[in-house]
């Protein structure tokens, strides 16, 4: 259980909680209606000065270059109707039921996750930061005792909302740096949705490359699989066109995983985001500074990054 500690219901959070409040209130509403509210809202966002403006543009300039600038700039402007709907499906994933849930999604690749946990020795289902994210772990937790991890945040309120509300609705919410428990779920024969794809500079990084392009990665994949046996599975979410909701893919276990080498196990994996992020570009979280170094010889793409007129 988590209690709310009552510092929280100090005036710098009423603001947050208001929003809280809202976004709420709004999945009350029909999923037609929330899709249309945020790709209206994703279409006011690029106008306005924000920050991940910049991130946005800068990653797709490296990622894709060979997209004409006009698609570029195309991109962008659908990229912020994806993030905008990412508000609303994770008011969905907090508070909407798990059948509703189950209406709005469909699973592909169950079996090779059934099949999988007949060697019981557990089940990493590893997945990246595309704007589907929440939605992603949620249609699984309406299906099956799912175990997640999940990185803090360091507002206090959402820490607190966060871990509630995805407690409430999985076996287990990890915290990213608490790995005996994550082993624990893995020998119990569980299931552990795991994205371990941000920039990381912490213990056991390495530069891997995403596109071409070297990036901090963790790599601590290969070693959980080495220490536990258990099988890895990459899984994708994809938002489907109009009203369609989404369609959720398992993919067969990686053979010959782990191998030698956590940096090339970590750049396999990075091929099939890059692959995902190919067949649905606007739904990559381009607002996240993923190419940052392990130290400061390396390029700062962000601080660097030109402004451009979208057309």
């Amino acid at each position: 259980m988590h209690l709310m500690r009552l510092s929280l219901l100090s005036p710098r959070y009423w603001p947050l909680w208001f929003g809280l409040t809202l976004l709420r209130t709004l999945t009350l509403l029909p999923y037609p209606v929330l899709v249309v509210m945020g790709r209206l809202l994703g279409r006011v966002l690029p106008h306005l000065p924000v920050a991940a403006l910049k991130v946005a543009r800068k990653n797709i300039d490296l990622c894709l270059p060979e997209l004409p600038p006009a698609a570029r700039a195309r991109l962008v402007k659908r990229h912020f109707e994806s993030a905008a709907l990412t508000l609303f499906e994770t008011a969905l994933s907090w508070w909407a039921s798990d059948a509703r849930i189950r209406r709005i999604t469909r699973l592909e690749g169950q079996e090779h996750l059934d099949q999988a946990l007949t060697q019981g020795k557990g089940a990493i289902l590893l997945s990246a930061h595309f704007t589907t994210l929440e939605i992603g772990a949620r249609a699984l937790a309406a299906r099956m005792p799912l175990n997640v991890m999940y990185r803090p945040t360091n507002n206090p309120l959402l820490a607190y909302f966060l871990a509630r509300n995805r407690g409430r609705r999985t076996k287990r919410a990890i915290a990213r740096d608490d790995v005996r428990t994550l082993i624990k779920a893995l020998r119990e024969n569980g299931i552990v949705w795991y994205a371990p794809d941000q920039a990381y500079r912490k213990k056991g990084a390495e530069m891997v490359k995403l596109f071409g392009i070297p990036a901090a990665t963790n790599t601590s994949t290969s070693r959980l699989a080495r220490m536990t046996g258990a099988a890895v599975l990459p899984y994708f979410p994809e938002r489907l066109p109009g009203f369609k909701g989404y369609r959720m893919h398992i993919q067969p276990a990686l053979t010959d995983f782990p191998s030698d080498s956590p940096a090339a196990d970590a750049e396999r994996f990075n091929h099939l985001i890059e692959a995902h992020i190919h067949h649905v570009p606007e739904q990559y979280l381009w607002l996240h500074k993923r190419f940052k170094g392990l130290s400061d010889d390396y390029p700062d793409y962000y601080a660097t990054a030109p402004r451009r007129e979208s057309t």
